[in-house]
């Protein structure tokens, strides 16, 4: 069973309590079919906009066991409210980056 980390958006949290991102890695369902039935070892924020924290939280759910970081579809979808965050594409380049092309980093969560 994969270990996963999941950066989630600030903003999003007083909308949306993360239940369908967590149910979702539990089945291995969504964004997590490559990997089977996942365990959540950590839940964060991006930090708010426009979200370079993301980048040493990401650093550290790897060092807190994470095999695999997801950003959530907060972030890159814009669930619940259709509105995706503008950051999403420097945000996964500078972690990929910051983690190594091998780590892997899921666009999505549902």
């Amino acid at each position: 069973m994969k270990k996963v980390g999941i950066i989630r958006c600030q903003q999003t949290e007083d909308l949306c309590p993360g239940t369908t991102d967590l149910m979702m890695a539990a089945a291995g369902k969504g964004g997590f079919e490559a990997f089977g039935a996942c365990q959540v070892v950590g839940v964060v924020s991006c930090g708010g906009c426009p979200g370079k924290r993301a980048v040493a939280r990401a650093q550290m759910l790897r060092d807190r066991g994470a095999e695999v970081v997801a950003l959530a579809s907060c972030i890159t979808k814009g669930t619940p409210i259709d509105f995706p965050c503008p950051n999403k594409a420097m945000m996964l380049r500078a972690i990929r980056a910051k983690l190594g092309e091998d780590f892997p980093v899921m666009d999505h969560t549902h």
